[in-house]
This record gives C-alpha cells, structure tokens and sequence, in this order.
C-alpha cells in the first residue's frame, strides 16, 4: 500500500491550516457558552453531536500517511499509530473489537443509504411535528406563527420522516401523521439520501471513525453540517430573523420549491462526502478482521 509522507514542516502547515478552518466555529460557540447565549445552528454541531470544539481543532491525517518523527510530535498521541522505518502511522491492525463493530455498521448504513432513493417531498416537516399540539417548546426562540396556525396545517399534512434521531423528538400527536416508524434498530432499512438529518450524520460518521478519518473529511462533513442545520433551522416555524437566519416558508407552494431545491443541493454534495466515507470504511475492513453478527442492532 503507497502512504503518503509527510516531514516536519508540512505537519506543521496542515494543523495550522486545519485549526484556521474551524476556529471561527469552535471560538464563536465558546465564547456564546461562557456569556449563556444560544445558537440554533451553531451550537447543534457541538451539542447535539459528541464532538467538542478542542476535538474538532485538533488535526489527524488519518489513514495511509507517515509522519516524521519530529512531525508525529506535533500530534496528539494515539495509541492506534505504529513506528515504521521513516516515521510513524496509523495501523489498522490496532482496530479494537468495539471500533471494528462501529466500522462494520458505518459501512452498512452508508450503503443501504447510498443505493436508496432520495426522498424530496418531506419539506422539513420534522421540526414542525416537535412543536405539533404542545405548550413543551423544544427551543427557546418565538416560533413565527401562532399555535393553531401551526397545529393546522401539520395536520393538513403527510410526514415522511425516516430519520430516527428526528422522529423520535414528535409529540405523541404528531407521531401517527408519519408514514413510517423509524427507530434506531430499522435504520438500515429507512434512512435515505434525500434526508437532511441523515446528510447532518455524516459529519458523525465520520468523528466516530477519528483518528482513520482524517481532519480533512471530518471538516468536509462539518461544512455540509452547518449547512444542513441552518436548512433545518430555516424551514422550521421558529423566528429566528434577529439571528440573519430568514425562513424558508413551506407552508406556501413557493417555500415548497425552496426548500426542495436547497435540499437537493445539499444532497448531491452529500453523496461525494458519503462515497469518500465508504472508501474509508471499506479500506479499513478489508485491512482489518471485522466481526458483523448482529451489529445491525448495535446503536451508535
């Protein structure tokens, strides 16, 4: 297998860069934390995922490169690097038994995701089913419509939410309005390209898989993120116009129409991060043995 070397002075390079990439994301959001201010968009990606602002600043090269010796200094250790005769690398023959699971599974959903149709008349109704016939408001910001308003037309509505992370956040009234049930041990047969929330969970596929995936890919996946929430965040029926986040009104044919077209753009970008993440997985079981009895109904 070629391995790309990389001295000294270019590890150097690539963290700096890496750390200016994401610094305006990671200092903006501690800086909110430390003052208790909020962000809907933002914050997500450090809330919601298990993935800090310090991890996300770190920088890794992932699989199939060789640092110098001085340069591997330069990095956080990790027990997953061997010595070789230049330098040093990622072994994946160091994949521990929990790690090759989570592979195998990543491997799988990737997949059965990738060969799915894509599902574009869902409208991001999932955000509107979270706050359907509740005074229990998820987020603390004013929603743009009042209660009624919002409780009619979810109901006038088919949801086709095949997300579980998402679904499971419906009030109980709004659950029987879903065409399917998805849950976190059916996901394989559910998830698809077209779901936002599926697309945001590249950019956990790809932390869970650190220190094989490399920085670079996981800020690919965070970038898509970003932009994934504030889709989201847009199309639901908070108010956020004082935070520059203007609303994509899918309550109307037009807002309709923006919606899907910002999606099906999300979408196409989402399938190159998805493909480079199944090379990844795929390079990684065939370096490694990996035992996948029964981790369909492991939860990640």
């Amino acid at each position: 297998m070629i391995k790309e070397f990389l001295s000294t002075e270019q590890v150097a390079e690539k963290k700096d860069h890496h750390r200016g990439a994401v610094i305006p994301w990671t200092r903006s959001f501690r800086n909110r934390r430390a003052r208790g201010v909020k962000h809907p968009v933002e914050d997500f990606l450090f809330t919601y995922y298990n993935y800090s602002s310090s991890q996300l600043e770190e920088w890794h090269p992932g699989l199939d490169i060789i640092l110098s010796p001085e340069g591997y200094k330069l990095i956080k250790e990790n027990s997953r690097y061997a010595k070789v005769e230049n330098g040093w690398t990622l072994n994946p023959y160091l994949i521990d038994k929990k790690e090759k699971l989570r592979i195998e599974f990543i491997h799988k959903l990737l997949q059965s995701t990738d060969k799915r149709a894509g599902i574009f008349h869902c409208y991001g109704l999932h955000e509107w089913a979270m706050v359907y016939k509740t005074n229990n408001i998820r987020h603390a910001w004013p929603l743009r419509m009042k209660q009624k308003e919002i409780d009619e037309f979810v109901h006038s509505q088919k949801i086709y939410c095949t997300h579980f992370d998402a679904f499971r956040f419906f009030t109980s009234a709004a659950r029987p309005l879903n065409q399917s049930r998805p849950t976190a041990e059916n996901r394989l047969q559910y998830e698809q390209p077209g779901c936002i929330h599926a697309n945001l969970d590249l950019y956990k596929w790809a932390y869970k898989m650190a220190p094989w995936c490399g920085s670079d890919l996981i800020v690919e996946a965070f970038k898509l993120a970003v932009r994934g929430r504030t889709i989201d965040m847009q199309a639901s029926p908070y108010d956020l116009s004082d935070l520059g986040i203007q609303p994509i009104l899918i309550e109307s044919r037009d807002g309709r129409e923006q919606y899907q077209k910002a999606q099906k753009e999300l979408t196409q970008k989402a399938s190159l991060v998805r493909e480079k993440l199944i090379g990844l997985t795929r390079k990684l079981i065939g370096s490694a043995t990996i035992n996948s009895k029964k981790v369909e109904k492991t939860v990640f």
